[in-house]
């Protein structure tokens, strides 16, 4: 883990494991460290990266001011599967902010990731930014392998098994004086309404323009096989024909989370053509997955 800690504090790239998917990370305020980030991933540099912190403590260095509804999120959901974006103090990860006057900041729970986080604080590396650890647009990996696999045997990878989400974490906008979700993930909008204790809002609610964010573009997720989202009663009269798969999910939300991308990542690996994936239900619980499968489908 000191190894780790020291290759990020260089200005290097590490990957490793939270609860949600595996994060390709660097200093958050070493720009050289970040553009490094962006170079692997074919990433758009304007397009932001989310800040992981050791503790809420942490949040102090990156934001200059948080709302009563910012704190309670924070008090009920980290460590864990959410992301903040608050008002970013101006003299701190400019570019890992893409740019914008807010920042993305997460406390992830996975055990690994919070050990790695604390050496990196000892070092003075307040926060790592880390996007998911896969070439932009494509499908987010939730093993050391998959990691590996997108990168080859250089990049120093920490192996923490399997991540136990297996989607990426729901995204708050907490800019604009009330909360608005700019992503699902595995914590319903229930939860996180009450958590908040006022009204919770999506983007179309607003007049005014959301900030950029990670994994809200429209086509996002994507093997390389075409994914075809299909009712449960046009996949029992469905014929395949060869390199055509059809893929039922889980009857659990969040087993479904835990291996959608993992299970994609196979089926491409297989050099499936076509993907049919049933719909999930309409339940809210199942609002990540539904989530992800729309975009990887665009």
């Amino acid at each position: 883990m000191l190894l780790a800690a020291q290759t990020i504090a260089s200005g290097e790239l590490v990957a490793f494991p939270t609860e949600t998917v595996y994060g390709l990370g660097a200093d958050a305020c070493n720009d050289a460290a970040i553009a490094k980030i962006f170079a692997a991933k074919g990433r758009p540099s304007d397009h932001p990266l989310i800040v992981h912190v050791a503790s809420p403590s942490g949040v102090a260095h990156f934001a200059q001011s948080v709302p009563a509804f910012a704190h309670k999120l924070i008090a009920t959901f980290w460590p864990g599967p959410l992301t903040v974006i608050l008002p970013r103090r101006p003299s701190v990860a400019r570019a890992a902010a893409g740019g914008q006057n807010s920042i993305g900041l997460r406390c992830p729970s996975h055990p690994m990731a919070l050990s790695l986080l604390r050496e990196c604080q000892k070092l003075g590396v307040i926060g790592v930014a880390a996007p998911s650890a896969n070439r932009f647009g494509r499908v987010s990996p939730t093993s050391a392998a998959h990691v590996t696999d997108e990168f080859g045997e250089s990049l120093l990878v920490l192996d923490g098994g399997d991540c136990d989400v297996g989607i990426e974490s729901a995204i708050i906008d907490c800019t604009r004086g009330v909360p608005v979700l700019l992503r699902h993930g595995m914590l319903t909008f229930k939860q996180l309404e009450a958590a908040c204790g006022e009204p919770l809002l999506l983007p179309e609610a607003l007049s005014s323009e959301a900030p950029r964010a990670s994994g809200t573009l429209a086509s996002h997720y994507a093997p390389r096989a075409k994914v075809h989202l299909i009712s449960v009663d046009e996949a029992q009269k469905l014929v395949l024909t060869t390199g055509q798969v059809l893929y039922r999910l889980p009857v659990q939300a969040a087993q479904a989370a835990h291996e959608l991308f993992a299970k994609l990542r196979e089926l491409d690996g297989a050099g499936v053509a076509d993907i049919f994936v049933t719909r999930p239900p309409a339940d809210s619980a199942w609002d990540g997955v539904r989530d992800r499968l729309a975009r990887a489908a665009a």
